[in-house]
């Protein structure tokens, strides 16, 4: 095949603006769809003419079986339609003057390139300039023209005096942007802010028995009765969570749904992405879903504590614990586990943010949503061979003083491969 000059520099036009796209705010952070999005372009410019099909981005691109059935696993129609999302809202915005124009046509997995027209430069028109009135050289004439000056200046003044004021009496800022966003935070949370669907924040609440006003206790099976189940109570910790989940996704400019775990489906699971807050002794939907393996709760079976929850350590390393337990009460140390991982559906994630106490999980999501936290999480995942975000668990020690986390540490950090 022939190619023209004309033909080649057309190509290094288009992959430029690949690379304009990959290096925006919108794709920061989101190193599979950069990558779908390089396959995809390249592919439909070296061979515009034979379409792309799904099974092929599946096993080419996402590493997927031979045996791959579409019908099975939806990874190339999500982050697809994942792609398609951003590159729409990249041009309602930072690439509104671009050159060319990227598209993905739904039902396609073609990439269109649509050049920007160039408006031709308008010829300047020219106009005779009048000629400078004279002016008079009689005093009058002079003093008018200085009066003129000086109340333009005056009024000069004066507006800028009013703007100032009006600006320190309002004492308002901007809303806050995404590129407002700490750099830590929305790579750490791209997976969920990348799909056009809203996470869902799923949230515990135990089961209980007994009466609120003598003896309420967490549900037994075998002993209390099924009927008279409370099952409407969750911990302060966990409310106070879910109000900074929805700062932070304010901020990311990206929506949250809220839900509870006795209410969660299999259905639910499968096709969203997942924030699991609190741990599995009350957010019992944890207990149906693979999640974390390396740190899990469990329940000490002798001796004074019993049957107090822990965090049972799969694989100590060196300088690890095998279980974190807390003091006990009063509370003064509690521990929470933080973890990423694939969902159900491998398109999916999951974050699980859960303490021993439901002041454990308070921590566990302040953790997550403040830039300490979350740049400590992706330096962790640096030390451990990980160019990008990547399935990880972790285990904190936080501190409690009167009822309130006030300071986290991680104790331990295994990075998931």
């Amino acid at each position: 095949m022939q190619v023209t000059g004309v033909e080649i520099g057309e190509r290094e036009s288009k992959l430029r603006q690949i690379d304009r796209l990959i290096a925006s705010e919108v794709l920061h952070g989101s190193e599979s769809l950069c990558k779908l999005l390089r396959y995809l372009a390249e592919h439909s410019i070296d061979r515009p003419t034979v379409a792309i099909k799904e099974y092929q981005i599946a096993t080419e691109l996402f590493r997927r079986p031979a045996d791959f059935d579409p019908r099975m696993d939806s990874t190339v129609r999500v982050q697809t339609g994942r792609l398609r999302s951003k590159l729409a809202e990249y041009y309602a915005h930072a690439g509104a003057a671009d050159p060319w124009t990227v598209e993905i046509p739904k039902g396609s997995y073609t990439i269109s390139f649509q050049p920007r027209p160039v408006e031709p430069e308008r010829p300047l028109l020219t106009e005779p300039v009048p000629p400078e009135p004279a002016l008079s050289s009689r005093p009058d004439s002079r003093g008018w023209m200085f009066a003129v000056i000086a109340l333009a200046a005056l009024l000069a003044i004066s507006v800028a005096t009013v703007a100032v004021l009006l600006l320190q009496r309002s004492g308002s800022t901007p809303a806050p942007t995404a590129s407002a966003v700490d750099p830590a935070i929305a790579q750490l949370w791209s997976g969920f802010i990348d799909s056009p669907e809203h996470p869902w924040v799923v949230f515990s609440n135990a089961q209980f028995s007994g009466r609120p006003e003598t003896n309420l206790h967490y549900f037994r099976v075998g002993v209390d009765d099924p009927k008279l189940v409370f099952d409407h109570y969750t911990g302060v910790g966990e409310v106070l969570a879910i109000h900074e989940l929805d700062r932070l996704f304010n901020d990311l400019h990206h929506g949250l749904r809220v839900k509870r775990g006795l209410l969660l489906s299999l259905d639910d699971a499968k096709n969203n992405d997942l924030i699991f807050v609190g741990s599995p002794s009350e957010n019992l939907s944890l207990l149906d879903i693979p999640t974390m393996r390396e740190f899990t709760f469990k329940r000490m079976t002798d001796g004074p504590r019993k049957p107090d929850l822990y965090i049972a350590n799969a694989q100590p390393r060196p300088g690890e614990q095998a279980a974190y337990l807390n003091n006990g009460r009063p509370l003064v140390e509690d521990y929470a586990v933080v973890g990423l991982m694939p969902g159900l559906n491998p398109a999916r994630w999951v974050m699980v943010l859960a303490g021993i106490t439901t002041m454990g999980t308070q921590a566990a999501v302040e953790y997550v949503c403040r830039p300490a936290g979350a740049g400590e999480i992706l330096r962790r995942l640096r030390a451990a061979g990980q160019s990008g975000v990547s399935p990880f668990e972790a285990v904190l020690r936080v501190k409690v003083s009167h009822g309130v986390p006030v300071e986290s540490e991680m104790m331990a950090f295994h990075a998931r491969r």
